[in-house]
Formats: structure tokens, C-alpha cells, sequence
């Protein structure tokens, strides 16, 4: 701390470094020597209080209210996260889902080798229906001989396509009814219907495949000069197409309810053996999330008001250095007045002592001493001065 006659003048702040410091009144403190030593303490750290908060009242007064503002909010916001606290206790995170109307809490039984072994089965089965139908139906496109397939062999394949989407299709309906026995009858629907496709489709092959397992040379032998078209047994090409085209839809009709049946099977499988399901509480799940913000809010709000408290206390340590200091200027300065006060006082016997031993030969009658005599006393008033 700097010692000057004029504390206002130089008063130096350092943001930088932290330093807020008055300097001390070396002045005042030296006309205050002369008071008892308990009123001078007072009367000089009085002033330098005076001279400190003439500078930083404004900014003490400013940590405060931020201090005062920062635990307010701190307490309404530890109020707040207690009492989110305390109904997230009493909460369960997750709930039950319900499966068909019903809370879904009983355990599945577990795999085993023959609903695993079927799994795989209807699995398999679906891939190769799929990929067998859409094979087949592009082919049959594909010699139709029609020029939108010809020209462009891939729209042959994207019509065929839409066996599979059809057959999620179907799928897709089973899962969207609630009542199971709106399921079952839909289910066994869509198995009669790809049963019945099967059967046409079959019946429909067996009908023409004498004509299609002839060889090139009994295609000959039977041919006549004669036609013959009230044979029973005869195709023509006219049925021929028709045949074509009634198998051709038999077989897309049995792929798609068969992939659809076969996929309707392996979700019952599953459902027998698969997990408990649990899903999120949408309550508590919003709880926790203001429980997190809360956390956050009081932690921020928590480096606030430490910010401002240890601003308030940094100035109140100056305070208490400030005058610790002037403190002890004042008693430096007392002890320095009564030193000098002593070193006066021992002289001043001194050159008493000397005057009375002169004195004493002067009525004795010499004439030296009375010299000496006058030179003491004007010494003596001298240093009285």
C-alpha cells in the first residue's frame, strides 16, 4: 500500500490483477498522534473506512444484491428440484405395453428346437416362394411376346415385383386388427385363399401338361389332314392361353396369402417366446428431463453467487487490511513521538544537571564557571526550542 498526504488522488485500481486499494493518509494519521491512543485508532480507521467505500461502496453494495439475487434463486430452484425428486421416487420409469388389448407382464416360455426349427422353416419358405415367383412371373412376362417387356426386360421384373409387396400387404392387415378373433378368421382367410390358389394352380398344370410333356416326333404322328376340334381331349391354342393365364394368377395368388400366412406364423412363434416389453413413462421421462435442467440451472446459479461472494469478501479483506495497516502507521507514528519525546526529556536533565553543578560554582565565586554559565543557558534555550 502506497503512503499519501491525499488518498482520493491516489487511488490505483488493478482489474488485472485484482487489487482494489486506497492509499492510507499518512497525514491525518500524523495530526491524530497527539489524541489518546484508543480514540486515535478510532478516529483513524473511521476515516480510511470513509476513504474505502468512497471508492468501492458502489461495487460492494452490487455484490451484495448479486449475492442476495443468486441464493434466492438457489433456494427456489433446490425447493423446486427436491419436491421432482421426491414424485420421481414414487415413479416407476418404465410401464408395461399392452398386446392385444391386454398389459403385456407375463414372461414368454423359452426357445426350443421344434418353434425354432419351425421358425427357420417358414423363413426359408418365404424366401423361396418370393424369389420363385417373382422368377417365374417375369419369364412368363418376358415371353409373352408383348414390346413394352421385349423392349424393356427390367419392367418385366418390376412388375413381378409386387408379389412380395402384396404378400407384406396382407401382413400389414393381420397386424393392424386389435381383436384376436378378427385375427384368427383373417388368418385362416388368407390360408384357405393361398390353399385354393394351389389347388387351381395345379389342377390347371395337370391340364395341360400331356400337351406340354409330348415330344417333337408324337406332335407329328398326330398331326391329320383332318381337323378334328369335337375331340375331348384336344387343346387349343385359344384354351392354351387361357390356361396360361389361370395359372399364371393361381400361382401369384397361392405365393402372396402363403408369404402372408407363412409371415403371420413365425410373428406367433416369436410372440410365444419373445421378452417382456417395457416402454418409456412419458411422466417420468418429462420429470427427468426437468430434473436434469434443474441440476444444471442450480450449478450455474451456484458459480454466481460464489462469483459474487468472493467479490464481496475480497473487498471486505482490503477493508480490514486497509485499516490493519493505518492501524499500525498510527501506532509506528505514536511510538516514533514518544522516542523523541524521551531523547528530549533525557537531554533536558542533562543540561540541567549542568546549570545546577554551574550554579553551584558561581556562588562560589569563580569567574569561569559564570561564563560557562551563560553559554549553558543560551543552549539550553536553544534545545527547549
Amino acid at each position: 500500500m502506497a503512503l499519501s498526504s491525499d488518498p482520493v488522488s491516489q487511488f490505483s485500481s488493478k482489474e488485472s490483477s485484482g487489487l482494489i486499494s486506497p492509499a492510507v493518509h499518512l497525514e491525518f494519521i500524523q495530526n491524530q498522534v497527539g489524541l489518546p491512543e484508543e480514540a486515535g485508532i478510532e478516529e483513524i480507521q473511521s476515516y480510511h473506512k470513509a476513504v474505502f467505500l468512497h471508492h468501492h461502496a458502489q461495487d460492494l453494495e452490487r455484490f451484495q444484491q448479486l449475492a442476495r439475487v443468486h441464493g434466492d434463486r438457489v433456494a427456489h430452484l433446490e425447493s423446486r428440484l427436491t419436491e421432482i425428486r421426491s414424485k420421481l421416487a414414487g415413479m416407476d420409469r418404465l410401464n408395461t405395453v399392452r398386446m392385444d388389448g391386454e398389459l403385456d407382464a407375463s414372461p414368454g416360455s423359452p426357445w426350443n428346437p421344434w418353434d425354432a426349427s419351425m421358425f427357420v422353416a417358414a423363413l426359408l419358405g418365404i424366401v423361396t416362394l418370393l424369389v420363385f415367383g417373382v422368377l417365374n412371373i417375369s419369364f412368363n412376362l418376358l415371353e409373352s411376346g408383348l414390346v413394352t417387356f421385349t423392349d424393356n426386360p427390367i419392367r418385366a421384373y418390376l412388375w413381378a415385383a409386387l408379389l412380395p409387396v402384396g404378400a407384406l400387404g396382407v401382413k400389414v392387415g393381420w397386424d393392424s386388427i386389435q381383436d384376436r378373433r378378427l385375427r384368427d378368421k383373417y388368418q385362416w382367410s388368407c390360408l384357405a385363399a393361398g390353399l385354393a390358389g394351389v389347388v387351381v394352380w395345379v389342377a390347371s398344370y395337370a391340364v395341360i401338361y400331356p400337351t406340354l410333356s409330348k415330344t417333337t416326333k408324337d406332335h407329328i404322328e398326330s398331326l391329320s389332314v383332318f381337323d378334328d376340334r369335337a375331340g375331348g381331349n384336344a387343346v387349343t391354342a385359344s384354351g392354351a392361353k387361357w390356361l396360361d393365364t389361370v395359372i399364371v394368377a393361381a400361382q401369384a395368388t397361392a405365393e402372396v396369402f402363403l408369404s402372408a400366412v407363412l409371415g403371420i406364423y413365425m410373428t406367433l412363434i416369436y410372440a410365444r417366446h419373445r421378452p417382456v416389453r417395457f416402454a418409456g413413462n412419458p411422466f417420468f421421462t418429462q420429470l427427468d428431463e426437468e430434473r436434469h435442467s434443474l441440476e444444471s440451472s442450480v450449478a450455474s446459479e451456484r458459480i454466481a453467487l460464489a462469483d459474487a461472494e468472493g467479490s464481496q469478501s475480497r473487498l471486505q479483506n482490503q477493508l480490514s487490511a486497509l485499516l490493519a495497516f493505518a492501524k499500525s502507521m498510527y501506532q509506528k507514528e505514536v511510538d516514533l513521538r514518544r522516542d523523541q519525546s524521551q531523547q528530549k526529556r533525557a537531554l533536558l536533565d542533562q543540561i540541567s544537571d549542568q546549570l545546577r553543578a554551574q550554579l553551584q560554582s558561581v556562588e562560589n565565586g569563580d569567574p569561569q564557571s559564570r561564563n560557562q554559565l551563560s553559554r549553558s543557558t543560551i543552549v539550553g534555550e536553544s534545545t527547549h526550542r
